[in-house]
């Protein structure tokens, strides 16, 4: 049986693995590789990169995961509560998380060096941790669901992640707002990340 709701829990899940990805290679590349751009440019684009990461994820993903979905499997499947609860643990921290790496990342910027080191090892731990998280949902709940859940679920969770618009997949509707950070990336991003000069 066709559950979209899967498929867009999938396909948002791969865009924030893609814009995860390209923020850790942002900051293996640092802000003075070539000595052709400027730190502002670079900063801005971490900036924006996390900003997407708040807004979209953790204010749009995680609560429809958190109010709709993980209840249900709770219901049917009481063995993997554990999982469960690890990942409402990972979103009630989320928020917090993205935040504090926001403020580290400004440190390093208007403070200096001596700040770097703290924002690129916390950055690095954060996109560990959402990648895991992500394969934990994929790996254990999703196949509970599929295996569990009544049609009259997928019935409303497919009502229900239908009004997604994630900015990063070009398959469904697309929100302006999103759209304009998303091209902001992508333009000013140094290839391979984005589209701005190498």
């Amino acid at each position: 049986m066709h559950h979209s709701a899967l498929r867009v829990i999938r396909d948002e899940h791969a865009s924030l693995a893609a814009m995860l990805k390209s923020m850790l290679q942002m900051i293996q590349r640092g802000p003075d590789a070539d000595g052709k751009h400027a730190p502002e440019q670079y900063f801005d684009v971490l900036r924006a990169m996390l900003f997407y990461i708040d807004e979209f994820p953790e204010k749009l993903h995680h609560p429809k995961e958190s109010d709709l979905l993980f209840p249900r499997i709770a219901r049917v499947a009481p063995h993997v509560m554990a999982t469960i609860e690890r990942l409402e643990s990972d979103h009630m921290s989320g928020e917090v998380r993205v935040r504090e790496l926001m403020h580290l990342l400004m440190a390093w910027e208007y403070l200096g060096e001596t700040r770097r080191a703290a924002f690129e090892a916390d950055a690095t731990r954060y996109v560990q941790f959402y990648l895991e998280h992500m394969r934990l949902e994929e790996t254990v709940l999703l196949p509970e669901a599929e295996k569990s859940l009544t049609d009259a679920d997928w019935h409303a969770l497919n009502v229900a992640f239908a009004t997604h618009r994630d900015p990063l997949n070009e398959k469904g509707a697309r929100d302006p707002q999103f759209d304009r950070l998303f091209t902001r990336i992508v333009m000013r991003a140094p290839a391979p990340v984005g589209l701005g000069e190498s």
